[in-house]
C-alpha cells in the first residue's frame, strides 16, 4: 500500500483512534468489514462491539455470514432486533424509507452504547455513497453517528484495495443492500414480498451469478445482473422463469442495462441532503 491510498488508510486509523470505545453497525459487507477490522486493530477488541441487525429486510444467509466474520476477527458481537417493519412510515415505502429504517437502527444502537459505556456509533458509508440518493444520511446526522470511511475520503475501490492488502476475504464481495431496495417506492413493504425477493435472488446466485437484484414490480420480476452474470441468466432463463413464477410472479424480465446501484431512485428529485 502506497501513495494516496496509504494516506487515506492512515487518516482512517487516526480518525478511529480518536473515538475511544465504539459500536460498529456491521453487516458483513465490504465497507463495514473494513471498518470493524481497523477499529479492532486501532482500539483493541475490548473497545469495539459489532452490532448486527436481525430483520426481514436482510437475508438470513448474510446475517449468518456476518456472525461468522465478526467472530473470525475476534469481535464481540451483539444482535439487535430491528423494528422498522412495525414503523408505518417505513412500511409505506415513500422515498424517505431509508431515513426511518436508519433512525430505528441507530436508536437501538445508541441504547447499546449507553448501556455498555461506549462513546460512539460508527457506520460504513463511503464517499461514493454521497453520489446517490441516501436519505439515511440525515438519520446519521441526527443520531450523531460517525462515518469514518467517508471522513477519510475512501471510495468503494479504495476500500476493496485496502481490504485486499489486509487479507480480508470480503475485498471482492458483491455490493449488498437491504431487500426493501428491490421494491418500488409507493408499493407497501411486506414480509411476504421481502421473503420472495430473498428466495428469488438466492436461486439466481445458486446458478453461478454473484451480483444480482430481483426488483419486485408487483406481478413482474425485473432481474438485474452484471455482465458476467448475463450469459448465465440467459443459459438458465427457463429455470429462472419457472422458479420466479412459482414464487408468485406473473412475468419475469431481464433488465438489459444490467445491475447498477440505486436503479430504483430514477426520477426522484432530491435536495442537497438527499431528501425529496
Amino acid at each position: 500500500m502506497e501513495g494516496e491510498l496509504e494516506n487515506k488508510y492512515n487518516k482512517l486509523k487516526e480518525i478511529i483512534g480518536s473515538l475511544g470505545r465504539v459500536a460498529v453497525a456491521f453487516s458483513g459487507g465490504v465497507d463495514s468489514t473494513l471498518l470493524l477490522k481497523v477499529s479492532i486493530d486501532v482500539l483493541g477488541s475490548e473497545n469495539v462491539i459489532a452490532v448486527v441487525a436481525s430483520s426481514p429486510t436482510y437475508p438470513e444467509a448474510e446475517r449468518s455470514e456476518a456472525f461468522e466474520l465478526a467472530h473470525s476477527m475476534g469481535a464481540r458481537l451483539i444482535q439487535v432486533l430491528a423494528t422498522e417493519m412495525s414503523n408505518v412510515q417505513f412500511v409505506a415505502n415513500n422515498p424517505d424509507r431509508c431515513y426511518h429504517c436508519k433512525t430505528e437502527l441507530f436508536s437501538a444502537m445508541r441504547g447499546i452504547v449507553e448501556q455498555e459505556g461506549f462513546d460512539h456509533v460508527l457506520e460504513g458509508s463511503n464517499v461514493d455513497d454521497l453520489k446517490d440518493y441516501r436519505p439515511g444520511r440525515r438519520a446519521c446526522g441526527e443520531a450523531g453517528v460517525k462515518s469514518p470511511l467517508t471522513e477519510a475520503g475512501l471510495t468503494k475501490d479504495d476500500i476493496r484495495s485496502i481490504s485486499k492488502e489486509l487479507g480480508l476475504a470480503t475485498y471482492g464481495k458483491p455490493a449488498q443492500a437491504c431487500l426493501a431496495t428491490r421494491i418500488p417506492y409507493g408499493t407497501v413493504i411486506t414480509q411476504e414480498r421481502l421473503k420472495t425477493i430473498e428466495i428469488a435472488e438466492a436461486f439466481v446466485r445458486s446458478l453461478g451469478v454473484s451480483q444480482v437484484r430481483v426488483r419486485h414490480h408487483r406481478s413482474t420480476a425485473r432481474i438485474e445482473v452484471d455482465e458476467t452474470g448475463l450469459p448465465v441468466v440467459l443459459e438458465y432463463r427457463n429455470e429462472i422463469a419457472d422458479k420466479l413464477i412459482e414464487l408468485g410472479f406473473t412475468y419475469v424480465s431481464l433488465d438489459l442495462k444490467g445491475y447498477r446501484t440505486g436503479s430504483m431512485n430514477n426520477g426522484i428529485s432530491t435536495d442537497e441532503d438527499g431528501l425529496t
